[in-house]
């Protein structure tokens, strides 16, 4: 699923308010952070992660697209070290989901 501007720009906002969860340390991307990834994205959707100084292999741009692509999510944001997953829980009901808005812009006539 691939997200539109608006789509993302409302992600981004509710990300504002999320602490870091995730943590991309020395060991870089392994089996263990990847399923911690998977797990807090089915429970939250929106996860905030951050990469450490500590870790010289990668950015953040390239842990949050490597994790995006272990977890098939979607990397919404990325700013200095932190950057922002979402993917769409199945295992919530439909009402606690993040309701995203519509993917098509409408089109007005001057």
């Amino acid at each position: 699923m691939e997200l539109t501007s608006k789509q993302r720009a409302q992600l981004r906002g509710l990300a504002n308010g999320l602490d870091t969860i995730l943590q991309v340390g020395k060991e870089g991307i392994g089996e263990n952070l990847i399923r911690q990834a998977d797990d807090a994205l089915e429970a939250r959707e929106l996860i905030k992660g951050r990469v450490l100084d500590s870790n010289i292999d990668y950015d953040a741009r390239a842990a949050a697209e490597e994790l995006a692509k272990a977890t098939r999510s979607e990397v919404v944001q990325v700013i200095g070290s932190k950057f922002v997953l979402y993917r769409q829980s199945h295992s919530k009901p439909r009402e606690k989901r993040i309701s995203l808005v519509s993917g098509k812009a409408a089109k007005t006539k001057a």
